[in-house]
């Protein structure tokens, strides 16, 4: 399960991961938490962002898309047990053996809302499912974080998805009113940038990175 504050940031984050899933097997979701509040979003603009993402996940193979309809970028506006009682609703449902989460340290406070609100829906309480908990970087979010050790993605987990990363590419150019030039950081070109760069540290062409949240053997 790949948890989502906003659509685009699970695709961002680990879209290569998701096609190698897929490929491996696995059965993929995704959860996407936020619509637009109406103060800046019309509903054509919801709809046609969640219509992006769903030909988005078509080509990483995700079985099923899941859309909650908090508002953003206002989410602190909603009690913490309400969000986290969302994602475990989710969670109860399909029963994920691993999921993915937005970095704690993003700029973006909806991240590092949606960040506690999955610790707290993941617990390892009544017949849990969830192994393994793991966050990845979003650019324009992630790599804004403030300067300091407790905020900053440090990667302790490298995916090598040398094989499968120019689905990610395609799945992202679904998302035509997300997408910028270079150099925005949500350009194809910094994301293959990014991808390049994790690799290199690790000797593959092209890798996603996550930083371990919980891993239970």
């Amino acid at each position: 399960l790949v948890i989502a504050p906003h659509p685009d940031d699970e695709v961002l984050g680990c879209g290569a991961q998701m096609k190698k899933y897929n490929e491996l097997g696995a059965e993929v979701f995704v959860l996407v938490l936020t619509r637009g509040t109406p103060k800046f979003y019309s509903d054509d603009r919801i709809n046609n962002v969640r219509k992006e993402a769903l030909d988005a996940h078509q080509i990483l193979g995700v079985k099923k898309t899941f859309f909650e309809e908090f508002h953003a970028p206002v989410l602190d506006s909603y009690p913490l047990s309400e969000i986290s009682g969302s994602i475990k609703k989710t969670i109860d449902k399909i029963r994920p053996e691993k999921v993915y989460i937005p970095h704690r340290g993003d700029i973006h406070n909806d991240h590092r809302i949606v960040y506690n609100a999955a610790l707290v829906a993941c617990r390892p309480v009544d017949k849990y499912s969830v192994k393994e908990i793991r966050t990845y970087e979003t650019l324009s979010e992630t790599e804004w974080a403030a300067p300091f050790g407790d905020e900053a993605f440090i990667p302790t987990i490298f995916s090598d998805v040398s094989g499968v990363f120019e689905a990610k590419l395609n799945a992202m150019s679904c998302f035509k009113s997300q997408l910028k030039a270079f150099p925005n950081p949500r350009s194809l070109e910094n994301l293959e940038a990014l991808a390049k760069q994790r690799g290199a540290t690790v000797g593959y062409k092209r890798a996603e990175a996550f930083m371990l949240v919980r891993k239970i053997c």
